[in-house]
């Protein structure tokens, strides 16, 4: 079963190229933003809000 990338910092290296929707930190969804593997996630405009993986990439790096 493959990894579920969920609850990713901000700065921190994406693990794979894909879509990743911010999470804010009392849960609710905003925006989405597109994330090469290795490219770090940008900043979030709140303060606790992480990242999680919407859609891998159709690609090779996308595989993870």
């Amino acid at each position: 079963m493959a990894k579920q990338h969920q609850n990713l910092s901000p700065g921190t290296p994406a693990p794979v190229s894909g879509i990743y929707q911010e999470i804010g930190p009392r849960g609710g969804k905003h925006n989405e933003v597109t994330v090469p593997k290795g490219k770090t996630l940008p900043p979030t405009p709140t303060k606790g809000g992480t990242y999680s993986l919407v859609e891998r990439a159709h690609n090779k790096s996308g595989r993870g």
